[in-house]
């Protein structure tokens, strides 16, 4: 690589980045009672939103789309074009309709602006121009800040649909505040890949009932390497006869134990009396977090209540085959 060349390449693409960075911190001041109301308006549909755009808009009305329905708020895209011919059956009452046009002025958006105001429904615009037919058109307006498109010519959109994207953003985790959308709704509609083992409860994963290796604090050791092997977790519990966690020994204490009366000696001569143990409500993730930056990581973890009754036990195997290691 020409070494003049690569230095002309990271002045551009700096340059790029500052003027799409200062357009969003324009964007951020700009933002008024406006945003509110079209939030207030988007939080009360009944049915969904519905999202369009033409050309680089619609692709970034396509991720405002995803992006809402990701976060708890019913949305799809409608293309402006297809919707002339046929697609306005999609947008029905109880809709809400968010338009982006740079312009304000994109003739394919005529259709659905005519459908929204027939059936007398919401319409947020998403525009740089607030005396355009759009924004005229629109219910509320959100219109974006005068800012130059990135690059030496000024003309391919770029600054403009990064405004729109991350106004989208805005909107959606606005709607998702407002509506106290959880982490745990947020796991319920994303249940596949890293994000939905990452949002894995310790419930979930863990073994529990006939699975789980108990013994009463007063049994030896010999019998309690019986239960201890026959688990196959490399470790157990001692409880009391309500199932109350007494202490845990591992494959550690046993080695830290080795003698030639170990055997004879009873589970609780031995076992950890203050175990780092986890909820059944814990993030598997954090549990993966727990095993591994303990003073001594080890591989499986004990699941107890509030009242420090076992639930369950959860070993590292499990959060590898869900995805999480």
């Amino acid at each position: 690589m020409d070494s003049l060349s690569g230095q002309s390449d990271l002045i551009v693409a700096r340059d790029v980045l500052a003027t799409e960075a200062g357009a969003l911190h324009a964007l951020g001041s700009s933002l008024d009672a406006h945003f509110v109301h079209a939030i207030d308006a988007l939080s009360t549909v009944a049915g969904r939103v519905v999202v369009t755009g033409m050309g680089k808009s619609g692709h970034v009305a396509r991720k405002i789309a995803a992006t809402l329905a990701s976060t708890g708020t019913p949305a799809l895209f409608v293309h402006p074009a297809e919707a002339a011919h046929g697609d306005l059956g999609m947008i029905v009452e109880g809709d809400a309709i968010i338009a982006l046009s740079n312009s304000g002025e994109t003739a394919e958006l005529a259709a659905i602006l005519a459908h929204a105001h027939r059936h007398a429904l919401p319409l947020i615009a998403i525009t740089s121009a607030p005396a355009s037919a759009l924004a005229q058109a629109a219910s509320v307006a959100l219109t974006l800040p005068p800012a130059p498109e990135a690059g030496p010519i000024g003309l391919a959109p770029t600054t403009s649909t990064t405004m729109q994207m991350a106004l989208g953003d805005a909107i959606a985790i606005a709607l998702l505040a407002r509506k106290g959308f959880s982490a745990h709704d947020f796991r319920n509609i994303h249940p596949g890949g890293k994000l939905g083992a990452q949002l894995k409860r310790v419930r979930d994963l863990m073994h529990t009932g006939v699975e789980l290796p108990l013994v009463a604090p007063e049994t030896t050791m010999d019998r309690a390497l019986i239960t201890m092997t026959g688990k196959k977790f490399g470790s157990l519990a001692a409880v009391d006869p309500t199932g109350k966690l007494l202490g845990i020994v591992t494959d550690g204490d046993l080695r830290r134990n080795m003698g030639p009366d170990l055997l004879s000696l009873t589970v609780e001569k031995i076992m950890n009396k203050s175990p780092i143990t986890i909820g059944p409500d814990a993030l598997a993730a954090d549990a993966l977090r727990t095993m591994n930056t303990a003073t001594r990581p080890f591989t499986a973890l004990f699941v107890v209540d509030d009242a420090r009754m076992v639930q369950g036990i959860l070993h590292i195997h499990d959060l590898l085959r869900a995805g999480l290691a």
